[in-house]
């Protein structure tokens, strides 16, 4: 069964910020445990969901969740033209749930007219790189630090979602909800 057939991906609200600090806590002290040592670095779970209600609230961020079975197994959110946080639960890597919420989030950009996306990610995070990577995107070799300790540096990425280089998603890879609570559902 392709993950599409099981997943949606729909808008992020309030409520959901909790659920998604469950997800998230543990891939970023697994994926990240080179970059933030917890004996130095633990996460900051109350930071990490004040930033989540900022971003819910502040105009041209969209924050989205991937739900499966009605449990919220991912994360995502775009900013104008950057993919700008990305996460699946530690249950689901090497599920092909990541491509499939990666795919789906570009399609929300490419449906917004964004032609050229980018990121960050952090350079000694070779997980997430190899991850990018496969799926397209290129360093451009500008390097940015990390706003929090200990400070580590990011790496930019780009990628045309446009035009021979961008590949879309597979048609009937699954429902993408841009319902927002209180507007009626729209499904792409």
């Amino acid at each position: 069964m392709h993950p599409g057939d099981r997943y949606v991906l729909r808008p992020m609200a309030a409520d959901d910020v909790d659920t998604v600090l469950d997800v998230q806590e543990p891939g970023a002290v697994t994926g990240l445990a080179e970059v933030f040592p917890q004996h130095l670095y633990p996460f900051p779970r109350r930071d990490v969901a004040e930033r989540w209600l900022r971003e819910l609230q502040t105009p041209g961020t969209d924050c989205y969740v991937v739900v499966r079975d009605a449990v919220i197994a991912g994360f995502a959110a775009v900013r104008g033209d950057e993919l700008l946080h990305f996460g699946i639960a530690v249950e689901q890597w090497g599920t092909g749930l990541a491509q499939w919420t990666h795919d789906a989030v570009l399609d929300e950009m490419r449906g917004r007219g964004v032609g050229r996306a980018w990121l960050t990610v952090y350079t000694a995070n070779r997980r997430g790189r190899r991850f990018y990577e496969r799926l397209g995107w290129h360093p451009t070799g500008d390097r940015t630090r990390g706003s929090t300790a200990p400070f580590a540096e990011l790496l930019r990425y780009e990628r045309a979602l446009t035009g021979d280089s961008a590949e879309a998603p597979a048609p009937g890879a699954g429902t993408r909800s841009t319902h927002r609570p209180g507007m009626p559902s729209r499904r792409a």
